[in-house]
């Protein structure tokens, strides 16, 4: 009975650092905006507070110092450097700010040991900013600031809060506006998608964090991105890339005895009609053999019914009788994408493929259509 085999250790050059991989975590992503974005931010932001700040001391007066809360310039960020976000929308910026004050309040009222009173003042608050969906972080802020400074959120509330916070939005609905930004959000209606409401619904439970972007926003994120991967992988994408070649096909004055013959040995249910100069002139299809009777078979039942029912009527003998006509085509070169209207709502089983001199060249049917986009959507191994 032979020895067993030690198990090999891996090669310790080979283990993955873990202080490496650590390391790596903690490097921060990209912000994802450009130069001209970040400068929008960053000129609104100041913009925004230098008129908040010029109004405020203003309408305090001389001698009086508290004429700007300390965490209006984390609300300017949200509402000048993320508009869309709903953390900077109108209601939360409000709502929170101004629940933080009375929570806070209370709690310094209320609970002597000033430790407890900022880290109930901060919960509660952030509690009933979940409860009347006014989340606004800066507000929280607001709430510990109140506490610390032994301050009256109460006589703070009406100036400098609630003064700081409208001039500062009224400077945020101005400047998006002017820098087409639309502020504050709009619901946006989708059209066109390739997934069900429901689904990003089901995905935002699964997920069960908090998302600094809109729900309609990521929506639309999220159908942009669908259609950018579709446009990657299928945009690139020809008909002449797809197409079945050579392709067959008959002229006018063939036979339709020839040409049934012709479909059923190939196997294809419709051929393009094309005179001598190999352009497209109409289809042939096995739909348009049911309407006639020209064909002698012996197929049973059917066939003869079909005799009985064309009685009197004048029985086509060639192609050109049959034919369906004039045919829809596409360029080789044109893009596939281009095909799935044709196919999807145009009702094409079959389409002709000419070049550039509206010569036929190849035939796209529904099923090489339809091998294309799994191709597309199946990811690579």
């Amino acid at each position: 009975m032979p020895a067993p085999q030690s198990p090999v250790s891996p090669d310790p050059s080979k283990r993955p650092s873990t202080l490496r991989q650590l390391l790596q975590r903690l490097v921060p992503h990209s912000v994802g905006i450009d130069a001209k974005e970040a400068l929008r931010m960053v000129v609104g932001v100041m913009l925004g507070l230098l008129v908040t700040g010029f109004l405020s001391r203003w309408w305090a007066g001389a001698g009086n110092d508290s004429w700007m809360i300390a965490s209006l310039s984390a609300s300017a960020v949200l509402l000048f450097g993320m508009p869309a976000s709903p953390l900077a929308q109108p209601w939360p910026v409000i709502g929170g700010t101004v629940l933080a004050a009375l929570v806070s309040t209370l709690c310094r009222l209320l609970v002597p040991d000033m430790v407890w009173a900022a880290a109930l003042a901060v919960g509660v608050t952030l509690a009933g900013m979940l409860l009347l969906r006014c989340f606004h972080p800066p507000g929280v802020g607001m709430a510990a600031f109140v506490v610390l400074e032994h301050s009256n959120g109460l006589e703070l509330l009406v100036f400098p809060v609630l003064f700081n916070i409208v001039v500062l939005l009224l400077c945020a609905i101005a400047y998006n506006h002017a820098t087409g930004k639309p502020y504050p959000l709009r619901r946006k209606a989708t059209s066109g998608q390739h997934f069900q409401k429901s689904d990003l619904d089901t995905a935002l439970e699964q997920y069960n964090q908090v998302l600094d972007i809109s729900r309609a926003d990521l929506e639309g994120l999220l159908h942009l991105a669908g259609r950018a991967a579709f446009q990657r992988t299928l945009g690139d994408l020809r008909c002449a890339d797809i197409m079945s070649t050579p392709p067959l096909a008959v002229e006018p004055d063939v036979s339709l005895r020839d040409a049934w013959a012709l479909m059923r040995q190939k196997n294809i249910k419709a051929l393009p009609v094309i005179d001598g100069r190999h352009q497209v002139q109409g289809m042939l299809s096995q739909s348009d053999f049911m309407r006639t009777t020209a064909l002698e078979s012996p197929e049973g039942w059917s066939q003869r019914l079909r005799k009985l029912v064309a009685i009197g009527a004048k029985k086509p003998q060639t192609v050109n009788d049959l034919m369906s006509g004039p045919a829809q085509t596409a360029s080789a070169d044109q893009p596939v994408m281009d095909l799935i209207p044709l196919f999807s709502a145009g009702g094409h089983h079959h389409l002709p493929i000419v070049d550039a001199e509206q010569r036929l060249v190849g035939v796209i049917t529904q099923t090489d259509l339809v091998r294309a986009l799994a191709s597309a959507i199946t990811p690579a191994p």
